[in-house]
């Protein structure tokens, strides 16, 4: 059985924004910094993305037309097109950014909270 990355990156997302994760900045930075990189790339490819939509020219028969348009559907349109694809990638990685900037701002305070409670039993 396989897993569902945008489910899990929402999740992620979701536990962070609800203060469920903290995460040291210090240590997370790298990740933070490798992911807005992938972000930026993919951004990149979904700006350059509409060439692929040109449809190819397969000559004038009806197949040739049919495979032509399925070709720039394909490339272009909703479902399993490049572009949805690139759309679902590019999600993913703002969804793990919001969370590992939301996990880095709450670490200070749930560190705080761990050392008032320890405070409290000492």
């Amino acid at each position: 059985m396989g897993t569902n990355s945008s489910a899990d990156a929402s999740a992620f997302r979701t536990a962070a924004l609800n203060g469920q994760i903290g995460v040291d900045p210090d240590a997370a930075q790298t990740v933070l910094n490798k992911i807005r990189r992938g972000k930026d790339a993919v951004e990149n490819l979904l700006n350059g993305s509409s060439s692929l939509a040109e449809a190819p020219k397969l000559g004038a028969n009806p197949v040739g037309q049919a495979i032509s348009a399925k070709f720039s559907q394909r490339a272009d349109g909703g479902g399993d097109s490049y572009k949805q694809a690139l759309r679902n990638l590019y999600t993913q990685y703002d969804q793990a950014e919001q969370a590992i900037v939301a996990a880095m701002g709450h670490y200070k305070q749930i560190d705080d909270d761990s050392a008032r409670a320890l405070r409290g039993k000492a």
